[in-house]
């Protein structure tokens, strides 16, 4: 269940730190009762960034497929190797 604190509990540093740490997802901060600001911890936002790259590479990946732009496996091994002097 997501956490939601107001602003005002900002002021607790080291409390909020904990929070985020404690959780691995994000904390909504409220402004006079209306969503203002997310925070989290730096590890769960590199999780999601890295999850989010990784989408956005099988949606480009998907697209290419779709387009007829694929490789048969041994050339595009043949390609690396080529590439990289293997």
């Amino acid at each position: 269940m997501p956490q939601i604190i107001p602003i005002k509990d900002l002021k607790n540093t080291a409390e909020i730190s904990e929070m985020c740490h404690a959780v691995s997802e994000p904390i909504y901060i409220t402004k006079n009762g209306y969503g203002d600001m997310v925070l989290m911890s730096m590890e769960t936002y590199e999780a999601h960034y890295n999850k989010e790259k990784i989408y956005r590479e099988l949606e480009i990946s998907e697209q290419q497929i779709k387009e007829g732009r694929v490789l048969d496996a041994k050339e595009a091994l043949n390609t690396l190797k080529e590439k990289y002097d293997l």
